[in-house]
Formats: structure tokens, sequence, C-alpha cells
């Protein structure tokens, strides 16, 4: 293979033009991603603007002024009377928190369709009806703690 001055002369054109164009892509991808990113800041100031402003709006009627100063700040009108319950149940009868929920899948230890069958015949055959137990309050309640 020969090599003719032409083809260095091109060759040698082709690796400065690379040298000259590569940083200046680069610069170029830079500020299209920094445009993007203002981009997306500028849309997001808008929807705050937006929201704000609905705020301030809110903000100017008399009914809406109202429902917040008797709603944060307990105001009331002259005559009116107003009660706050504060958690009157004691600590026993208070709703307890619901245990988490499991991640982990269990096998059952027995068929569940004999047990079905089983608990159908079983209802089918008896004779009284048992009160529910669940839910409803001791006739006599035992003693409640004492705060």
């Amino acid at each position: 293979m020969r090599l003719s001055g032409f083809m260095v002369i091109m060759l040698g054109l082709v690796v400065l033009a690379a040298f000259v164009l590569v940083p200046t892509i680069g610069t170029y991808v830079d500020q299209r991603q920094q445009i993007a990113a203002l981009q997306a800041s500028v849309e997001v100031s808008r929807q705050d603007v937006a929201r704000l402003e609905a705020q301030r709006d809110r903000w100017t009627d008399p009914a809406y002024i109202t429902t917040q100063a008797r709603e944060r700040l307990y105001y009331v009108k002259p005559g009116e009377v107003v009660y706050l319950v504060d958690d009157d149940l004691p600590p026993a009868l208070a709703p307890q928190e619901q245990v988490p929920v499991s991640d982990e899948v269990e096998q059952t230890r027995t068929d569940w369709m004999s047990q079905f069958v089983r608990s159908l015949t079983e209802a089918g055959i008896a004779q009284t009806v048992k009160a529910p137990t669940i839910g409803v309050p001791d006739p006599a309640p035992s003693q409640t703690p004492t705060q």
C-alpha cells in the first residue's frame, strides 16, 4: 500500500477536525443538559406560583378566612359555645393499632375444603344460635385502672 501526499494531508485534516470538534460537541451536550434541567426547574416554579396564587385567592374569600379561624385557632362567634372532647376513653378501651401484615406466605397444615365442609355441616345441624361475643361490651365491666 502506497501513501500519497494528498492522503497524508487529508488524514491530518480529519484528525485535526476531530480534535477541534470533540470538545465543542461535548460542550454542546453539556449545555443541552443544563437547558433541560433549567426548563424543568422553570416548570416546577410555575406550578408553585400557580399553587400560591390559588391559595392567595382563597384567602381573599371571607368564608374561607372564617373557616380557617374556626379550625386552626378555635375562634367562635359571640354567643356560641364550643365543646372539645379530648380522648375520653380509658386506655384499656382505646382502639389498638393493627399489627402489620406479614410479607411471608405460610402454608396451611390442614385441608381447607374438609374444614369448610365440616363447618357447613355443623352450622346446619346446630339447634341454637350462639350470641356474638366479639365487639360486645361486658355486661358488668371489670375495674378500670385509676389514673
